[in-house]
């Protein structure tokens, strides 16, 4: 073994190690960094959350359960939606509550039934921007198939909020006898995302007006129900679903290489970023594989199906620009290694920080 060589494995090892200790936080305040779907986010939910409610189906941390009820598969998720601002281009916070609630329940293969919906409302708030949010909602359930059948509201004092935040929850039935998860990639799987990334995250954070930054973008919120049927159907060797919301496609990948004890080898040149986003995310320092998308999904397909995967995604008009961004490899476990246009490899952790807060 070469001293290079050997240099990278003793890296590659401490990695490891530190993977693999227990979580703690050791913050003693909550920082936004908790919110952001990254390193942060998974060490508050392993020791806090899953510390105190630990239960064989929570520990999937997938993001839906899949209960049995009777003779029938139910998939139940919930979400809180605090986006700042509330209206963007492409969409608003009541149509991303809908479509984000519908594709939690989507990525475990189950046709979304129906929603709740809670509402903590600011003192003050306008009426007229209630009535905008919940007429956004309503044509996004319909288009979606599903109802909002219950639901809640409060009320807090002037100061004491941000105008409006949503919390839903919904309930969906899984029909067909798939079995995806985080922890199901094998190597020889393809890597495959259903289309451009980092949209959304980009769209609301040029949609604050604090950056002279212009660009033609507008957020992919969008329900993906339908997309993953499509790709169910051409491909039944789908081993896992997820839609690369908060911490992007990079922390994706990382909870599923994390999950299946896998390496994903991933090309730079193949994953689909459209260039206003790439720009905007050059100019603001940001790497588009971090940036949250509200419609697109990250899919880990048995590797002699990608092709059938992709064919039936660029069908959709959610999916034309399907793309297999990579694959799955045996080794070195854990990692997500990103091989650049430059010819070069880097691995691609998972997020650190929170360098877009209140996206979604």
């Amino acid at each position: 073994m070469s001293d290079a060589t050997a240099r990278e494995q003793q890296v590659l090892d401490r990695i490891e190690q530190a993977r693999r200790r227990p979580a703690r936080v050791t913050d003693e305040r909550i920082t936004l960094a908790h919110g952001a779907g990254g390193k942060a986010t998974h060490r508050l939910i392993e020791a806090v959350f899953l510390g105190a409610f630990r239960n064989p189906v929570l520990e999937a941390l997938e993001d839906q359960a899949v209960i049995t009820v009777g003779d029938q598969r139910l998939a139940f998720t919930t979400d809180s939606f605090v986006v700042s601002p509330l209206f963007f281009p492409g969409g608003d916070i009541g149509d991303l509550a809908v479509n984000g609630t519908v594709n939690d329940l989507a990525m475990s293969g189950a046709r979304p039934l129906c929603l709740s919906a809670g509402f903590i409302l600011e003192e003050g708030f306008p009426v007229a921007d209630l009535e905008r949010i919940t007429a956004s909602m309503a044509a996004a359930a319909s288009n979606a198939g599903v109802q909002i059948v219950t639901g809640d509201t409060k009320v807090v004092e002037r100061g004491k909020g941000d105008g409006c935040y949503i919390n839903t929850a919904g309930v969906g039935v899984v029909e067909r006898s798939v079995d995806l998860g985080a922890g199901k990639a094998q190597a020889g799987d393809a890597v495959v995302v259903s289309g451009p990334i980092g949209e959304h995250g980009i769209t609301v954070m040029l949609a604050r007006g604090e950056l002279e930054i212009e660009a033609d973008v507008q957020s992919d919120t969008a329900p993906l129900h339908a997309l993953v049927d499509s790709l169910l159907d051409a491909a039944p060797g789908v081993h896992c679903l997820r839609d690369a919301t908060r911490g992007g496609v990079a922390t994706v990948l990382n909870e599923i290489a994390t999950a299946s004890h896998i390496a994903i080898a991933l090309e730079e040149d193949r994953v689909p970023v459209r260039p206003a986003v790439s720009g905007a995310c050059e100019l603001l320092g940001l790497d588009p594989l971090y940036v949250a998308c509200e419609g697109r999904f990250v899919a880990v397909v048995d590797g002699a199906q990608a092709d059938a995967a992709v064919d039936a995604l660029r069908a959709h008009p959610l999916g034309e620009s399907a793309a297999v961004v990579g694959r799955v490899n045996a080794d070195p476990e854990g990692l997500v290694l990103l091989r650049t246009a430059f010819g070069g490899t880097r691995i691609v952790d998972m997020l650190v920080g929170d360098p877009l807060p209140r996206i979604c």
